[in-house]
């Protein structure tokens, strides 16, 4: 009887595993999260855990103020998502995406990173 519980246990604990990875999050980006950069980047790319939907996914970029300094809709191939920007001056970007994965879940997040001096 106590095996069947741990058997059981067990399929259970898989299970919520593989349906915690059903969602595309966010791996990594460039600029990374939360980074400061020397010089102006001309884009921003984000790379996901599983291929997005492109046409259910999107990111924006803005300034301090709110205005957005991306260039409009985004290239989406695979788990990747980039958007072209427009000439940044110095100071602190808000990127703000959402996606839907090829498995339909939706995630959203957002990040922030510097241009210039500390």
């Amino acid at each position: 009887m106590r095996s069947i519980a741990v058997v059981i246990s067990f399929l259970i604990v898989a299970l919520s595993i593989v349906s915690a990875r059903a969602h595309a999050f966010l791996d990594h980006a460039s600029p990374l999260v939360g980074s400061t950069v020397a010089a102006a980047p001309h884009e921003v790319s984000l790379w996901f855990t599983q291929n997005i939907e492109a046409a259910f996914s999107g990111v924006e970029v803005s300034d301090a103020n709110g205005a957005r300094v991306d260039q409009g809709k985004p290239q989406i191939s695979g788990n990747t998502m980039r958007v072209g920007l427009k000439p940044l001056a110095a100071g602190t970007y808000r990127v703000r995406w959402h996606v839907l994965s090829v498995d339909t879940h939706k995630t959203e997040g957002n990040f922030s990173f510097h241009v210039g001096g500390p």
